[in-house]
């Protein structure tokens, strides 16, 4: 008799995508495992009409589904990397972090238009802060507007002419079979990716689910994001706080790029420092040390003083 492996899931059309990949590659490691999905709504899905600044950052993606982990309703789920909070719940652990995907931002413009091309005022969508700040410090003349919904949803206000412009994950539109000829990328080791970005998260209990998912690991993607979660850890920015981390690896050096920013973009703090891919937790602390030293904790302690930091 097979065995069944319930994996968790939102219900959009990209975590679906992504959870029904999970679901094919197991499915062919394990030809006696039935696996099947389980949807659930979580209440990031519920206030779209609302920044996740303000209700509680990109953590409310992942909540219920962790519930439906410990009460045993789920065996693992499939999250994005980047929803993921630094802290499980205890009890559970990331068993799997499959290969990478494209971590670059997507700018996509009804003419193609480089960022540097778009009039004065252009309206430019986008739900996520550190997105915000980074466009800001580009182009400060831009009327920069949150955007949440899914990908389709965000499309249709640029194509319906609400907006000028967007900017989506390279990752999320790969996954989707989405291409555009209107869309620009832009270079990574300057517009820092957000931590995460572009790898999956396969969240189960401490318990023999995990031998099942170990396979779908890759060694390359965990320690990048490793090193990336361990400086959000150290940094400790609330979901009002633009920060972003990018590690890559040459040989044997781990390269980790890091910023703390402020909302409005006129304070950036940046930063790189290298160590042995052995040492990446340690690498991700150590940078964020060095960026809050150097005028990144002054950003927090502006932010927490202004009521902003949420």
């Amino acid at each position: 008799m097979s065995r069944l492996l319930r994996i968790g899931t939102r219900g959009s059309q990209l975590a679906l995508t992504q959870s029904r990949w999970v679901q094919a590659r197991l499915t062919a490691l394990h030809p006696d495992l039935a696996v099947e999905l389980v949807i659930i709504k979580t209440s990031g899905d519920r206030f779209v009409d609302q920044p996740l600044s303000q209700i509680g950052g990109k953590g409310l993606f992942v909540k219920e589904i962790e519930d439906a982990l410990l009460a045993e309703r789920i065996d693992c789920a499939v999250h994005s990397m980047k929803d993921v909070p630094t802290e499980l719940a205890p009890g559970l652990v990331i068993a799997a972090i499959p290969t990478r995907e494209d971590v670059r931002d997507v700018l996509i413009t009804p003419h193609g238009r480089d960022v540097h091309a778009l009039p004065a005022g252009a309206r430019l969508g986008t739900s996520s802060l550190r997105r915000m700040a980074l466009v800001r410090t580009l182009r400060s003349d831009l009327d920069v507007c949150s955007l949440r919904g899914n990908v389709d949803t965000r499309l249709r206000k640029l194509d319906g002419g609400e907006l000028q412009a967007v900017i989506l994950a390279a990752a999320g539109l790969r996954r989707l079979g989405i291409t555009r000829a209107d869309a620009s990328h832009f270079d990574p080791e300057h517009f820092l990716p957000a931590i995460g970005q572009g790898a999956l998260a396969i969240e189960s209990r401490i318990d023999a689910t995990v031998d099942l998912l170990q396979p779908l690991d890759d060694v390359e993607t965990r320690l990048a994001v490793t090193a990336e979660r361990a400086f959000l850890q150290r940094v400790g920015g609330s979901c009002r706080t633009p920060l972003a981390a990018y590690a890559t690896r040459a040989g044997d050096t781990l390269m980790l790029r890091a910023l703390i920013a402020a909302p409005d973009g006129r304070r950036v703090v940046r930063g790189t420092r290298s160590a042995p891919p052995s040492d990446a937790a340690a690498l991700g602390a150590a940078l964020a040390d060095e960026l809050l030293d150097q005028g990144g904790g002054a950003i927090l302690r502006a932010l927490a003083e202004s009521g902003d930091a949420g």
